[in-house]
Parts: structure tokens; C-alpha cells; sequence
């Protein structure tokens, strides 16, 4: 393992999942706008349904599934680790002692717990006493649950020369990437081949923000980066700038993403899952009106790498045929307007390549799973009543960090 990918659909060998818990509870119709959930989802019913997803990537693949959960604890072991991560997290609090009062009443798993679920003041007066205590307000979470950690494809991407950690979009995620960025720099499994091609915001014009959603190899040359509502243009051109330096990259392209909900990133756009084989949403590629690419114009003395840019006035799949020869492309629905749209809507083009033409995908996506299944794909069905109320498919929930070369 090397934490780099030149494909999207080379054999799987290792990826990391994070099976939903209690932070799915703290999700009610009064705050499912603000934590960026459109449903109040049944927490037994998700895991039920990610067990076998996670199963089901073990068994037909063979590769190894790591936890975030297992992961995270195994770094919070580490002499030094719970202390700093909590006082980055609690420097709002008005208290030198309080991080130190905390982390002297929890285990490191509850530490883990609460770095994940969220923790409550009144659920901290269980275990804390004294004035200070007493005078934060009841039912304030003193740190916020992350309903969101079980899309694991966004706090970070691995491309084909490292690692981006994302800068979230919106606050109550960035802890997501934090999480992420201390397992990648100090987890023994990975500490050793981490690479960081971005790891957060500089000092800017405009306040540089990615998510691993948007990011799509194309191959071992060539990256697609959506700029949406999640991702700008100005983290965009600071990837380039890294990836290109070393001219293993030659092409990274921005595709403009459409405002709207159902096209939230690049890969509920399309995906890839084979050589010459996409999976797409119509309506969302027929919308997509600008796609431009950055290449290395020069690079000085100190490593600093100038762009250029062009913006190329034809569509995305014209862009997709000059990058992969001899382009299949299988629309959701197949090809069917009104079941396409249904089926958008629980991200029926965000498949999970376990291998070439070898997909997970959502059940309820039966028409979409018929459409691959007549283009020679092996689809394997996962139980999707509740994890799709997120809204993000079964490439969303998972972050490869392995597979096999081509």
C-alpha cells in the first residue's frame, strides 16, 4: 500500500468505511437542515444495511475494510494525541482545565465516541462537577455530532501522487477531515507512505475549499475535479499546482457542477468503473455548460508551478472520449427520463468498484442495475432503505486507499 490510485477501478485491496452510530440519533426534524440531511434516518436499520455493505465489499473483493472508529482509537492511544486534538476542539471554551477535567473521567474509547457523536453539556454533568460546569447552557452541545463521517469518500481523497485532506465546504464537517488528517500522519499503518497534496486552507483571496466527492481519477495521467457548491475553484488550482509539479499528472480538469442538491459532487455525476466504461446521470452531463483544464506552463527555482488554463467549449462526455478511448457510457435509468431522475435522486451513477466492471450499488436502483448488468457488469445489490436517506451512494461511503496497478 502507497496511498496513491491511478484508477478508479482497479482491484480493491483496502478502503475505509465508518458504520453510522450514535451521532444518526442526534439527527431531528428541527435540525436536519443544519447538519445537511434531507430525512431523520432509523440508526438499527443503517447499520443492519452497512453491515452487509461492508460485508459484501470483504467477501467479493478480499480486501481488507478498515474502521474509522478502530482507527481513530488506535492513534488516541498515542501519548499526546487525545490532548491535542481536544484542545483545538474546545478552544471555545472559557476554561484552561477543562480539556484536562475531561479527558481524566473518559476512556479513550468515549473519547472516540465523542469526537464522532457529538457530546451534550448535560450529559458531561454526569461525570463533571463544579461551577463552571453548572453555568454552560443545558442542552448546548459542547462538541457537535457528525451525522455526515458515514460518507467517508469526503474528508479525504487519495489521487495518483498522494493524499488531499479536504477543507469542508461547511463547519459542522471539518472535524471530518481533521480526524483523518491525525490517522493518516500518525497511524503506524499509514504514517510511513502519507503524502499530503492538500491538507488545508492558506492565507487566500477566497477561502480554498474541496471535498473528496468531487474528485475523480481519469487515469494515471488525467484528474476531474468538480467545481460545486462544495469545491472552488480556488482549492482546485492549488491541487493543480501540487500534482503537476512532478509531471506524473499532465491534466487536471474542472468540471462546473450545476447549483442543485442532486448534483452535489462530481461523482453523483458519473462514475468510472472500467477502462472504457462510465456510469452517468444524463441530465446532469447535458447541464454541465463549462469544463476547462490546467496544465504546468513553468515551474522556477523554488518549485513553484505556473498554470495555464483553457477553458474548452464542448461537453463533459466529449472531454471523457478524448481522455478514455473507445468511451461506453450506461445512464441511469437506463436511459428512461422519469426512472433516471427517481433513481438520481438515491445516487443510481454512484457506484462502488470493487474491480473492473465489478460494481456495489443500491438495490432500490433496479433500473440503472439492469442497465449494467446488459453492458456485461457484475452488480452486487446492498440493502439501501435507510443509508440512502443521507443521500449519497455506496461510492460516497467509502474512501479506497489501495488497489491493484493496471
Amino acid at each position: 500500500m502507497n496511498l496513491k490510485l491511478n484508477s478508479e477501478f482497479g482491484r480493491l485491496r483496502a478502503v475505509i468505511t465508518h458504520r453510522p452510530g450514535r451521532e444518526i440519533e442526534r439527527l431531528t426534524p428541527d435540525n436536519t437542515s443544519e447538519l445537511l440531511f434531507e430525512d431523520v434516518p432509523y440508526l438499527e436499520g443503517m447499520q443492519k444495511e452497512h453491515d452487509e455493505f461492508t460485508s459484501l465489499i470483504r467477501n467479493a473483493s478480499g480486501a481488507e475494510v478498515y474502521r474509522l472508529r478502530d482507527l481513530l482509537i488506535e492513534v488516541l492511544q498515542q501519548p499526546g494525541r487525545k490532548t491535542q486534538l481536544f484542545n483545538d476542539l474546545l478552544m471555545h471554551i472559557d476554561s484552561e482545565s477543562f480539556t484536562d477535567d475531561l479527558l481524566a473521567r473518559y476512556s479513550t474509547a468515549e473519547c472516540a465516541n465523542m469526537l464522532i457523536a457529538g457530546i451534550k453539556v448535560k450529559e458531561l454533568k454526569r461525570k463533571m462537577k463544579g461551577e463552571f460546569i453548572s453555568r454552560l447552557e443545558h442542552e448546548k452541545y459542547v462538541i457537535d455530532p457528525s451525522p455526515n463521517l458515514y460518507f467517508m469518500r469526503d474528508p479525504a481523497a487519495i489521487i495518483q501522487e498522494g493524499v488531499i485532506c479536504s477543507h469542508m465546504k461547511f463547519s459542522g464537517r471539518q472535524r471530518e477531515s481533521r480526524l483523518l488528517q491525525m490517522i493518516f500522519e500518525n497511524h503506524p499503518d499509514f504514517k510511513d507512505i502519507y503524502r499530503p497534496i492538500f491538507s488545508g486552507p492558506l492565507l487566500e483571496t477566497e477561502t480554498p475549499t474541496i471535498e473528496g466527492g468531487d474528485v475523480i481519477v481519469l487515469s494515471a495521467k488525467a484528474l476531474a475535479i468538480g467545481c460545486s457548491e462544495r469545491t472552488n475553484e480556488n482549492a482546485i488550482a492549488m491541487v493543480a499546482r501540487e500534482i503537476l509539479k512532478n509531471d506524473a499528472v499532465e491534466r487536471v480538469y474542472q468540471v462546473q457542477l450545476p447549483p442543485k442538491r442532486n448534483f452535489m459532487h462530481l461523482d453523483t455525476v458519473f462514475t468510472i468503473i472500467d477502462e472504457n466504461l462510465v456510469v452517468t446521470y444524463p441530465d446532469a452531463m447535458n447541464s454541465i455548460l463549462q469544463t476547462c483544464v490546467y496544465r504546468k506552463e513553468s515551474i522556477d527555482a523554488e518549485g513553484t508551478v505556473a498554470l495555464s488554463k483553457e477553458i474548452l467549449n464542448e461537453s463533459i462526455i466529449t472531454v471523457l472520449k478524448k481522455e478514455i478511448p473507445y468511451l461506453e457510457v450506461v445512464e441511469t435509468g437506463d436511459g428512461n427520463a422519469d426512472f433516471a431522475s427517481r433513481e438520481q435522486w438515491y445516487d443510481g451513477a454512484n457506484v462502488f468498484a470493487i474491480g473492473p466492471r465489478r460494481v456495489i450499488t443500491y438495490n432500490r436502483n433496479k433500473f440503472t442495475n439492469r442497465a449494467l448488468r446488459e453492458a456485461g457488469v457484475e452488480v452486487l445489490e446492498t440493502s439501501s432503505s435507510e443509508l440512502s436517506r443521507g443521500l449519497g451512494g455506496p461510492r460516497c461511503m467509502t474512501m479506497p486507499l489501495w488497489r491493484m496497478e493496471l
